[in-house]
């Protein structure tokens, strides 16, 4: 029978990159004895740009006991980023390029039964040309960061190198409320040196424990051999998997047996339901209108970067749970097993992706690595219930209009539905992308980053782009894939503006954003960017340095930030009231605004011990104006009575004859683009534009940062104008943009500023 061994204690982790150490013990002032999970990155990849990257060695001993002799062995990884190398007994069992998906090799022929092996891993968090993800607005934290284990079966078993799957998919053919026809798809393999009879087993359980059906065959296995073997099942009047209102598991218990012998055995749990998207109403599942009320989410956590357990994952569960959201967007990987594993027993509606992100390889143009890893997150995770879109990527246009990027878009889209014909596909288009080019239509549905009231526009602006995008493509499938802006707690405002980061705008923009979205049923889905704030090495904003503040909660998930109680308000069912603003405790204001988030009907207010008013609203939100403050402390409560229940947050404000200057970001008002570049004083003044005659032979603003970068006198005229951007952290995502793209993003870049730089970037003729 098959044995898992868990190996995640007791390893020594060497800070060297140095070959020598296969043959070596280990023994010198730079190792580190750690357990897994395990990042060299958990404090310096969310503080800044420079974060350590490199080759690392981690080593371990372990014993297989001599009566396993005879059995096959196979090493696992559940995660290590992004280029791991594995040896035992200083031989080299395999190589895994990519970091997110499960892998193993077969380590039976390096080991010796009975006897202490050694078992040396190299991880590689640099980024190579041919593995992706090849550049992003996240940190690629190094190290082995998931469990690693030993699984042990008999020679004939349930293939394990099938891309880092099961070997085992449940097939729902055809699902309805009263019958669901299933295919069990299974690979065996038989490792032996002759041919073997077994009996395929089939039973599947309800979540009582009771048959729900079962089938069997008998397998005949070459030597050597790996057959695929299908099985039909029935199971009648099935419980449907109905989201987060019913997340029911059966229960497949899928064994090989041997004369009276079970030689391999897999328990899985699957979900029956179908599910289909109306480009006019949205989502529905089981023939049920379900509105997608989504949340994306990093993995990293602070000063745990990559590196956590089931407690932080299910305290992230518990979270979004609590927000009322239906719907998550992993974002931009494969995420872990016991993740999937919450989501399907929670009931969320997922969205997987792989890394395909931001910028395509220059040089490896046939997405080789892309590919694999969209076959080990399908097949790894197949038989999640909670799955039904599969990302395929996510603002790939930012490295620019190239024809192999638009190709290979099309290819994992048709790998994608060969894999798996029974989900959607989706992908995640970056805002500058035109509404009828074909980006919109290669995918089953599609989503939009859009983070207007942030980076260019207004959050009001959100309306007009949608209403315009559902007329033009009435037949596509359209969501909200990211939306949303920096909030940072430290920073507050009475008067909420972009760029201030301030917690009051971080939630204003969520209001406005949300009072739209919820208005147009044609919206598939939206998702809100991010739950969490997470580690983005190449940021520094308001302040923080090597952060995405843009989460509704804090990347420690101790501060719920307002935004959070905007949703709670919207999606949940459980009552409660939060006074928003909290945080602004020094109030210089002798009247303010008292804004409360709550799904009760009704709030009443009262200031220093007195009631002063009661209000309802029909959107959540309840403003009471004129708010008196006297010197000093005063407190607020919020109260809210439903039947024999009481639900009430307290805030206490000092009101100061000076304002808290720890209050305002330190960067100068305006937009959001300007933080990443130097522009200069006086980009706006007043001056005559006349009209300038841009031919191809010479430079301008709608060549790429990087092609003017490669110009010593373009060079020159952009730092006049930008900065020295070769010394900003987001130069690699930048260089691939277009001048004339960036100024679309933002009301910065003005008429009169591209009109000055274009005035002189057309002096310059390019090289034939």
């Amino acid at each position: 029978m098959r044995k898992t061994i868990n190996l995640n204690q007791g390893w020594v982790f060497l800070k060297d990159d140095d070959e020598s150490v296969i043959q070596s013990t280990f023994q010198n002032e730079n190792c580190e004895p750690i357990d897994l999970p395990h990042t060299w990155n958990a404090i310096d990849g969310a503080n800044g740009y420079e974060y350590l990257k490199g080759a690392f060695w981690y080593r371990k001993e372990f014993t297989i006991l001599s009566r396993e002799k005879g059995n096959k062995v196979f090493i696992e990884f559940h995660g290590s980023n992004s280029i791991t190398d594995v040896y035992v007994n200083t031989i080299h069992v395999g190589q895994h390029r990519g970091g997110y998906s499960i892998f193993r090799f077969d380590i039976t022929e390096a080991i010796e039964f009975g006897k202490t092996n050694i078992l040396t891993v190299k991880v590689d968090n640099t980024v190579y040309d041919d593995v992706y993800p090849q550049m992003a607005d996240f940190t690629f934290y190094g190290g082995i960061y998931r469990d690693v284990n030993l699984v042990i079966v008999n020679p004939v078993h349930f293939d394990l190198l099938d891309y880092g799957s099961q070997g085992i998919y449940i097939v729902q053919d055809e699902v309805t409320q009263e019958r669901a026809s299933l295919s069990i798809k299974t690979k065996i393999t038989n490792d032996r040196h002759e041919e073997k009879k077994v009996r395929l087993w089939v039973d599947l359980l309800n979540q009582q424990g009771e048959s729900a059906g079962y089938a069997a065959q008998e397998v005949i296995l070459g030597a050597g051999e790996t057959k695929e073997v299908t099985v039909p099942a029935v199971i009648e009047n099935p419980e449907l998997w109905n989201g987060r209102k019913n997340a029911y598991l059966y229960q497949a218990n899928i064994s090989l047996t041997s004369f009276n012998d079970t030689i391999d055995e897999v328990s899985i749990p699957f979900g029956l339901r179908y599910f289909t998207v109306d480009p006019d109403q949205g989502f529905f599942l089981n023939g049920e209108h379900l509105p997608l009320h989504g949340v994306s989410r990093h993995q990293d956590r602070k000063d745990m970067g990559w590196a956590i357990t089931k407690q932080e994952h299910k305290e992230d569960m518990e979270l979004i749970k609590e927000i009322g959201a239906t719907s998550i967007r992993l974002a931009h990987y494969q995420h872990d097993q016991y993740f999937y594993d919450l989501c399907d027993q929670e009931g969320m509606v997922i969205w997987a992706e792989i890394p395909f992100i931001s910028v395509m390889s220059k040089t490896e143009l046939e997405g080789k690595s892309a590919k694999q890893q969209m076959m080990e997150l399908i097949r790894q995770n197949y038989n999640h219930p909670s799955i039904m879109f599969w990302g395929v990527q996510n603002e790939i246009q930012i490295g620019g209009d190239r024809p192999e990027v638009r190709r290979l878009v099309k290819e994992l889209n048709e790998l994608t539905k060969k894999e798996d014909p029974t989900r959607l596909t989706t992908m995640a288009n970056v805002s500058f992308v035109e509404m009828d080019d074909e980006y919109n239509y290669i995918t089953d549905t599609i989503g939009y980053n859009h983070y207007f009231g942030w980076y260019g526009g207004k959050p009001e602006d959100f309306a007009g782009w949608l209403d315009r995008y559902h007329e033009m493509n009435p037949s596509v499938n359209l969501c909200i894939s990211e939306y949303g802006v920096e909030g940072i707690i430290q920073y507050h405002t009475s008067d909420p503006k972009v760029k201030d980061y301030t917690e009051e705008y971080h939630a204003l923009v969520h209001e406005k954003v949300w009072s739209i979205f919820e208005k147009r049923p044609f919206l598939w889905a939206t998702y809100v960017w991010n739950m969490f704030d997470f580690g983005a090495n190449i940021r520094d904003e308001g302040g923080v340095k090597g952060r995405n503040n843009k989460g509704l909660v804090t990347y420690d998930r101790k501060i719920k930030k307002d935004a959070f109680y905007l949703y709670k308000a919207n999606w949940s069912d459980t009552k409660f009231v939060h006074i928003a603003g909290k945080r602004f405790v020094d109030r210089t204001d002798s009247e303010i605004t008292v804004k409360i988030y709550s799904n009760c009907d009704e709030v009443i207010l009262h200031v220093n011990g007195a009631e002063v008013a009661a209000k309802t609203s029909d959107n959540h939100i309840f403003h009471f104006e004129n708010v008196l403050l006297q010197d000093g402390l005063n407190e607020i409560k919020a109260v809210s009575r439903i039947d024999d229940a009481i639900y009430q947050d307290v805030a206490r404000f000092n009101r100061i004859a000076e304002p808290n200057l720890s209050y305002e970001a330190p960067e100068d008002k305006g937009g959001v683009i300007s933080n990443w570049f130097k522009m200069p004083e006086d980009a706006n003044e007043d001056i005559v534009m006349e009209e300038l005659e841009i031919t191809p032979d010479v430079y301008s603003s709608r060549d790429t940062i990087g092609a003017l970068m490669e110009n010593e006198q373009t060079r020159e005229v952009l730092k006049k104008y930008m900065g020295d951007l070769s010394e900003n952290p987001m130069f690699d995502m930048l260089k691939s943009l277009k001048i004339d793209m960036i100024a679309s993003l933002s009301d910065e870049f003005s008429d009169k500023l591209l009109y000055r730089l274009n005035k002189e970037l057309i002096q310059i003729k390019k090289m034939k």
